[in-house]
């Protein structure tokens, strides 16, 4: 496979996950809140119809990572448990990195949520690297 080649399939996987990591972030943070989370909180959360929403779900629970009933509320499995915390700890990385470099926090937070889903693992361990140890605290 050829390098340019790697590197479409690589964002096409990216761009597969990232949906996934979102909602599955999404629903541990809501779950957190408000001791649940429902279709029409993740339609509201992300500004989209209740129809994608629910598209999303299924594919989520085909993957294993969302228990969920016909209008009933949503949970995470362990894996996406797992991938929820995975997730929010690439942010985390990426969203430090960024505020060491004196990128202002909103920006920061922004910029954080697209780099996250497309960072290798190679990247992240540099941004870690080279991230004061104080702001490695948070998963």
């Amino acid at each position: 496979m050829t390098v340019k080649n790697v590197k479409f399939k690589r964002l096409r996987d990216a761009h597969t996950r990232e949906t996934a990591e979102d909602y599955v972030e999404m629903i541990q943070e809501l779950v957190t809140e408000q001791g649940e989370a429902r279709l029409t909180d993740l339609a509201h959360r992300f500004g989209v119809t209740s129809v994608t929403v629910h598209k999303i779900l299924a594919r989520l629970q085909r993957e294993n990572l969302i228990q969920s009933q016909p209008y009933r509320a949503i949970f995470l499995t362990d894996k996406g448990k797992k991938m929820a915390l995975q997730s929010r700890k690439r942010h985390e990385i990426v969203y430090q990195f960024l505020r060491s470099l004196g990128v202002s926090e909103k920006i920061a937070h922004i910029d954080a949520e697209g780099i996250e889903h497309h960072v290798s693992s190679e990247t992240l361990r540099l941004f870690e690297k080279f991230t004061p140890h104080s702001t490695k605290k948070k998963p």
